[in-house]
């Protein structure tokens, strides 16, 4: 039964606390709590599969798990096999382990487009080396990233751009310029008046829609011609689109690729890959000048890299790529028949790729609104789901999606009254979610 009164008297206490000593109340702006309706955001107390408990005591069904990096579910059991395994072992030296070894090859012929790999803890340090890599190698200054993608790194070359850039010199963001998703002709008109200045071209391969057909072929070709490298984003695509990644899946091989999010379920694991010749720029066996490309005390952590080999080895043996695109496709199936049926079929979206579902809210003019996102997300997390996307995890059952289809189906009938009214502040109960990136709080 939908809880139209849900309180959250400890998770708030908790929240006000954190505010206190972590700057945002979270570590990652994503997770704060001005991303969920006021009084609403749960502190989490632990999560088992694909459900997560609050420390309120309420339970629910969880989509995009930990940004989207569990998408095997929480405390999957081969995962934490591997990883207590090695535990006992010792989980950093002053010399590599014979761990390091073990998952460079497992990552490598799962992701045999690459030739090299190095490893580190998240995956703004492997795009920023990548982008390192990219400007040491063709000699340029110059970054062009796709416009239409919200994020590629915590590092100023990136965060420059955003409205968030508060003590970044304005410099640094007049060397990094944009390009338009599935538009050659465009990209080739920013290549063309940077020309010989834009060192690669960074961009997730897909996303919310599909490359069109030799896009993706056309921009290496394009890049390459212009004298730069093509770099794919892999975070969310690496796994969920196939084990490797959307350059396995679309037979397209960037120059150089970052992985990260799901190639740990939760452990802090990132990998940048890419061609020989450019990798070994960051190495020791040439003659040019060294790239410092990547250098982490923890990069290599040996818990870290079993728990990533364990998550290649259960997508291939278990085919859980396909299982996540079964289990999207069911819910937005689902979502859009309820949505329809509610008559708010042009205003509650699902957008995505079935492995990478994310809804979209818009207003009575069809424009994207928050304050009905926030109606939204309240009438989801009163009926038991915390769904800040609809990003599943191979843990869900149908009983699972069939559970949330219910909740959104009463969420859609007051999305129409809220539309029929004109206005959905009623229905709020405080201020609105906010964008994460914006200039003021």
């Amino acid at each position: 039964m939908t809880r139209t009164d849900l309180s959250l008297p400890i998770s708030t206490e908790q929240n006000t606390l954190l505010h206190t000593m972590v700057p945002g109340g979270a570590h990652t702006y994503a997770k704060g709590d001005d991303q969920y309706p006021e009084s609403l955001a749960p502190i989490i107390s632990h999560g088992r599969g694909g459900h997560v408990w609050d420390v309120d005591g309420n339970e629910y069904i969880e989509y995009g798990s930990g940004l989207r990096s569990v998408s095997l579910g929480h405390a999957h059991p081969r995962v934490l096999e591997a990883v207590r395994r090695e535990l006992d072992r010792g989980a950093n030296f002053v010399r590599p382990s014979v761990v390091e070894i073990a998952a460079a090859r497992r990552f490598l012929e799962t992701v045999p487009t690459a030739d090299m790999v190095k490893f580190a803890k998240n995956g703004s340090d492997v795009t920023t080396a990548a982008v390192r890599l990219a400007r040491a190698v063709t000699g340029r200054t110059m970054v062009a990233i796709c416009r239409d993608q919200p994020f590629f790194s915590t590092d100023d070359w990136f965060i420059a751009t955003t409205a968030m850039s508060a003590g970044i010199p304005e410099q640094i963001a007049e060397l990094t310029v944009r390009f338009p998703y599935g538009d050659l002709a465009a990209t080739e008109a920013v290549l063309t008046q940077h020309a010989g200045r834009i060192a690669c071209l960074v961009l997730e391969p897909a996303a919310a829609q599909e490359p069109p057909p030799g896009y993706l072929e056309g921009l290496r070709d394009l890049a390459h011609r212009h004298g730069c490298l093509l770099v794919f984003d892999e975070m969310i695509t690496g796994f969920r689109w196939s084990e490797a990644g959307a350059q396995g899946l679309y037979g397209v091989v960037p120059d150089l690729s970052t992985f990260g999010k799901a190639l740990g379920n939760g452990f802090a694991v990132a990998a940048l890959a890419g061609r020989r010749e450019l990798m070994e720029r960051g190495g020791l066996r040439h003659a040019d000048e060294r790239v410092f490309l990547l250098s982490t005390t923890h990069g290599a952590e040996t818990h870290a890299l079993a728990a990533a080999m364990a998550v290649q080895q259960t997508y291939v043996e278990e085919g859980i790529t396909e299982r996540l695109h079964r289990l999207g496709d069911r819910l937005a199936a689902g979502v859009r028949q309820v949505a329809a049926d509610a008559g708010v079929g042009d205003h509650v979206l699902v957008r995505g790729r079935a492995s990478n579902l994310v809804f979209a809210t818009l207003d009575e003019n069809h424009q994207p609104s928050q304050p009905y996102r926030t109606l939204f997300m309240r009438q989801l997390i009163c009926g038991g789901i915390l769904a800040p996307s609809f990003v599943v995890s191979s843990a869900l059952t149908e009983d699972d999606i069939d559970r949330t289809v219910e909740v959104v189906a009463k969420a859609c009938e007051v999305y129409r009254a809220a539309l029929d009214a004109g206005d959905p502040t009623p229905w709020l109960a405080g201020r609105p979610v906010k964008p994460v990136f914006r200039r003021f709080a």
